[in-house]
C-alpha cells in the first residue's frame, strides 16, 4: 500500500490451515459439516425450550441463550472460511474483518458470562434450594442476561474503534483462519499500547474472572453435595452439573490457553488447533452434551420431533 490513510481499501489475507490445494476439499468438508451440525444441534435446543413450558426456568433459560450466541458464534468465522476454500480465495475486505473481529467478540464474551450464570444457577438451585424460586426470579435471570449483552457489545465496540484507529503498511496477512484480533494486532504499523493493554484487561475481565467465579460456586457445590447423607441424593446432585461442567472444562482450557500461551501471537498449528477447539468444537459439542445427559432436554427433543413430524 502507498499511503497508510488507505485502511477502508485494505484486504487482509487469511493463510487459514494449509496452503496445499489437496487439502482443501477435506477442510471445507469438515469445516461444513461442523457448522451444520453446530446450527441444527443448538437450533434444536433453541426450539426444544420454547415449546416445553416445563422448560422455563431459569437454567433453560439460560441454555436457550447460550444455544442462540453459539450459533451466532461459530457463524463469525465458519461461513467466511468455507468461502474462501471454495472460491480458492484467502482475503477478506478491511471491514468484514473488523465486523468479524466485533461480533467475534461480543458471543465470545455472552459464551463466558453465560456459562458463568449457568453455574451461579446451580449453585443456588443444590445450596439454597427452598430460596431458589426467590432468588432466581425471572427479573433476575433477564437482568443478568441483559447487562452480560450489554457488557459484550461495549466492551467489543471499544475494541473496534481502537482498532479502526490503526494504520496498516504493507504487511497485511494474518496468520490464522479468521481475524483474529491479537494477531491483526501484530501486522499494525501504528502503536498498539493501548490495544494491547484493553486485551490484557479484557482476558483478565472475561477469563480468569468469570472462570475463578465458576471454580468458586463448585467448590460451595461440592461441599453441599458431600453433606448429602444418601448415595441417590449425591449422584442425583453431581449429575445436574456433570453437563455445564464439561462444556466449561472444553471452552475455557482451550479458549484460556490460546490467550494465556507465550506463542499466541505466532502460527503455531497448536494454537490454531486449540482456536478450532473453542470457536467450532465447542458450539458444535454443547447440544449433544446437553442433550444426551438431561432427561428434560431428551423429552422435550420428542416432542417436538412428534410435532414437526405430524406437520
Amino acid at each position: 500500500m502507498k499511503s497508510q490513510n488507505q485502511t477502508s481499501i485494505l484486504e487482509f489475507l487469511l493463510l487459514g490451515f494449509s496452503q496445499n490445494p489437496r487439502h482443501q476439499p477435506v477442510l471445507f468438508g469438515l469445516f461444513l459439516f461442523m457448522f451444520v451440525v453446530a446450527v441444527l444441534g443448538n437450533l434444536l435446543i433453541i426450539l426444544a425450550v420454547s415449546i416445553d413450558s416445563h422448560l422455563h426456568t431459569p437454567m433453560y433459560f439460560f441454555l436457550f441463550n447460550l444455544s442462540f450466541s453459539d450459533i451466532c458464534f461459530i457463524s463469525t468465522t465458519i461461513p467466511k472460511m468455507v468461502v474462501n476454500i471454495q472460491t480458492q480465495s484467502k482475503s477478506i475486505t478491511y471491514a468484514e474483518c473488523i465486523t468479524q473481529m466485533y461480533f467475534f467478540m461480543v458471543f465470545g464474551g455472552m459464551d463466558t458470562f453465560l456459562l458463568t450464570l449457568m453455574a451461579y444457577d446451580r449453585f443456588v438451585a443444590i445450596c439454597y434450594p427452598l430460596h431458589y424460586p426467590v432468588i432466581m426470579n425471572s427479573q433476575l435471570t433477564g437482568l443478568l442476561i441483559l447487562v452480560s449483552w450489554f457488557i459484550s457489545f461495549s466492551y467489543s465496540l471499544m475494541h473496534s474503534l481502537l482498532m479502526l484507529q490503526l494504520s496498516f503498511c504493507t504487511n497485511h496477512i494474518i496468520k490464522h483462519f479468521y481475524c483474529e484480533y491479537a494477531r491483526a494486532l501484530t501486522i499494525a504499523c501504528s502503536d498498539t499500547q493501548i490495544n494491547h493493554i484493553l486485551l490484557y484487561i479484557e482476558t483478565c475481565v472475561l477469563g480468569f474472572v468469570p472462570f475463578s467465579g465458576i471454580l468458586y460456586t463448585y467448590s460451595k457445590i461440592v461441599s453441599s453435595i458431600l453433606r448429602i447423607p444418601s448415595t441417590d441424593g449425591k449422584y442425583k446432585a453431581f449429575s445436574t452439573c456433570g453437563s455445564h461442567l464439561s462444556v466449561v472444562s472444553l471452552f475455557y482450557g482451550t479458549g484460556l490457553g490460546v490467550y494465556l500461551s507465550s506463542d499466541a501471537t505466532s502460527s503455531s498449528w497448536k494454537d490454531m488447533v486449540a482456536s478450532v477447539m473453542y470457536t467450532v468444537v465447542t458450539p458444535m459439542l454443547n447440544p449433544f452434551i446437553y442433550s444426551l445427559r438431561n432427561k428434560d432436554i431428551k423429552k422435550a427433543l420428542k416432542i417436538l420431533g412428534t410435532i414437526l413430524f405430524l406437520r
